[in-house]
């Protein structure tokens, strides 16, 4: 049976990374462990991840050297995706 393939909310990440408590922490725990479900990952994503886990009082717990690890974690058994956007939305507001 192939794996379910999952892309984790960044709510999801903050939640799991504040508290040890719940279900957002026991998915980060299965990543990479579980082979039941993929990460998949790109760069828009990551780079949300690090800057609404490093906002002031998101995790107060961990250092940012600490979020660091935990995504460089992420992207080393996470699948990097490639976005290819079909349109762009035409706004008069840049």
């Amino acid at each position: 049976m192939d794996p379910v393939q999952v892309v984790l909310d960044t709510n999801v990440l903050v939640a799991g990374l504040r508290s040890q408590r719940g279900a957002s922490f026991r998915l980060l725990t299965l990543v990479g462990a579980d082979r039941r479900f993929e990460l998949n990952l790109s760069v828009p994503l990551v780079l949300e991840y690090e800057s609404a886990s490093k906002r002031p009082g998101a995790v107060p717990a961990l250092s940012d050297e600490d979020i660091d690890s935990v995504l460089d974690y992420l992207c080393s058994v996470g699948h990097h995706r490639e976005i290819y956007f079909l349109w762009r939305p035409v706004l008069r507001d840049p």
